[in-house]
């Protein structure tokens, strides 16, 4: 009879474990299209050991755990080209804008030494040609009331020229430094979820470790939120297993504790070009995430766009008054001496198609100053010589404009390689924790033929008792 019983009893053990089996196989398949989900497996073990008559004998199978198939090297990889990816993507982003707002778009095939420049639309070097062109003109036909007049409309459009373009790509810092401050917000928010995610961990493990799953799940997802934002390291929080430290690095390669265990260490702020983090705060030294990409673009490439272009709107301020006003007479400068930025340069106040000069007090038809203002187009300048520019007007903005170009083009490339790179490894990674459907289909199918047989089992126990119980007598 006890025999008979304990088979019974191990029959239904089993019939209990292949349903979890099922139960889990039937969650993967559920998960199949969600990215932040680690496939799942059953770890079936032995209940024990006890002395029969026969022998030691199993107390039968049992469904210990709910393993998650994970590859730690993989997700810290993973988490890794994220931020690279996120970087560079930020940076791209960040150079469209500012291309947008130079209004310039330089043909490729042309020289960058050329004294001309093409572009789809209206902007600086359109201005500068049209400038040039007026004033030559002026000196054709100084006394020309037409010609004076479009002189003075030429150099209106030019001045609006360099302050549009100025405020635009100030605008595109200003907007970049909200970004980086939303982004800072992100972080902190994330930091305290993980942290809470990694206490929750701490206290359902501290019997059965690796059992919280689906908090693990969580806490990577969030993990690779992060990692869009900003890059760190992770490592497992000594004396804590399942829970995990976040840290950064400084500029000498000092740990910055970002969350220990349970706890955010100190909140992540932003003030100027730092970001600092930890307690105390410490600047973080940035290798990737969006942060760090909107603040490369904002403060190198973008700021150093904005001074090219306030170094070429400064030496034309100075070479065209030096021009126009050679004698430092009263009649006065045709730029404002103080406008030696882009978003400063201004026509001086007062002047007109009737008081233009193209002589410096020389006799009706003299062109001497029109003539000397107009071959400025074709003056070739040196930083060496004390110039602030190197080259003509429209080498340098055209220089400006063509690194500007080749800046987003080169952070294109380098963006569709990281890209690549960063599919490859997640592929690896989904290799191991990724759900595969004609997989999960085999093993759905092999536990239900296991749950069927332990059936078949208990039907047969069950024949074999009533035999004894209500027939054996007769």
């Amino acid at each position: 009879m006890s025999g008979l019983f304990g088979s019974l009893s191990s029959g239904v053990k089993a019939l209990t474990a292949q349903s979890r089996a099922v139960e889990t196989a039937g969650r993967n398949l559920a998960n199949v299209n969600n990215p932040n989900y680690a496939r799942q497996r059953i770890v079936f073990g032995d209940r024990g050991t006890v002395l029969t008559p026969l022998g030691a004998q199993s107390l039968g199978l049992e469904a210990k755990q709910i393993e998650q198939l994970r590859d730690l090297l993989l997700d810290r990889q993973t988490v890794r080209e994220i931020s690279l990816t996120s970087s560079l993507q930020a940076e791209q982003d960040a150079y469209e804008k500012a291309q947008a707002g130079l209004g310039q778009s330089i043909n490729r095939t042309q020289d960058a030494n050329s004294t001309s420049a093409s572009s789809g639309g209206q902007g600086i070097a359109e201005s500068l040609g049209d400038f040039f062109n007026a004033f030559q003109s002026f000196a054709a036909r100084p006394t020309d009331s037409g010609e004076r007049q479009t002189l003075i409309q030429k150099a209106s459009i030019l001045t609006d020229r360099f302050q549009v373009t100025d405020e635009r790509l100030s605008q595109v810092q200003t907007d970049l430094t909200s970004q980086i401050t939303e982004d800072v917000a992100q972080v902190n928010r994330l930091l305290t979820t993980i942290a809470e995610l990694n206490g929750q961990i701490g206290r359902l493990e501290i019997n059965i470790p690796g059992s919280a799953v689906d908090l693990r799940d969580q806490r990577q997802a969030k993990l690779e939120e992060l990692a869009t934002k900003m890059a760190f390291e992770t490592r497992p929080a000594s004396g804590s297993p399942g829970q995990i430290d976040l840290l950064a690095r400084d500029s000498l390669g000092n740990e910055i504790l970002l969350v220990n265990l349970a706890s955010v260490t100190g909140p992540v702020t932003f003030a100027g070009s730092v970001l600092s983090a930890g307690s105390p705060a410490t600047a973080v030294a940035l290798s990737g995430g969006s942060i760090k990409g909107s603040r490369d673009a904002r403060d190198s490439v973008i700021q150093g766009v904005r001074d090219q272009i306030d170094a070429l709107a400064s030496q034309l301020v100075t070479a065209v008054n030096d021009a126009y006003n050679p004698t430092n007479s009263f009649t006065g400068d045709f730029f404002l001496a103080t406008g030696l930025t882009a978003g400063a340069i201004r026509v001086t106040s007062g002047l007109n198609a009737t008081n233009l000069k193209a002589s410096d007090g020389g006799a009706p038809g003299d062109n001497t100053i029109a003539s000397a203002v107009a071959t400025l187009a074709s003056r070739k300048f040196s930083v060496s010589g004390g110039d602030d520019i190197n080259g003509t007007f429209i080498q340098h903005f055209t220089r400006a404009v063509t690194d500007l170009g080749q800046t987003l083009s080169g952070t294109m490339s380098r963006l569709q390689d990281q890209e690549s790179i960063e599919k490859i490894v997640r592929g690896q990674r989904d290799a191991v924790s990724g759900v595969s459907l004609d997989e999960e289909m085999a093993d759905l199918l092999k536990y239900q033929r296991s749950f069927q047989a332990s059936s078949r089992v208990i039907q047969v126990i069950d024949e074999m008792l009533d035999t004894v119980v209500n027939r054996m007598g007769v």
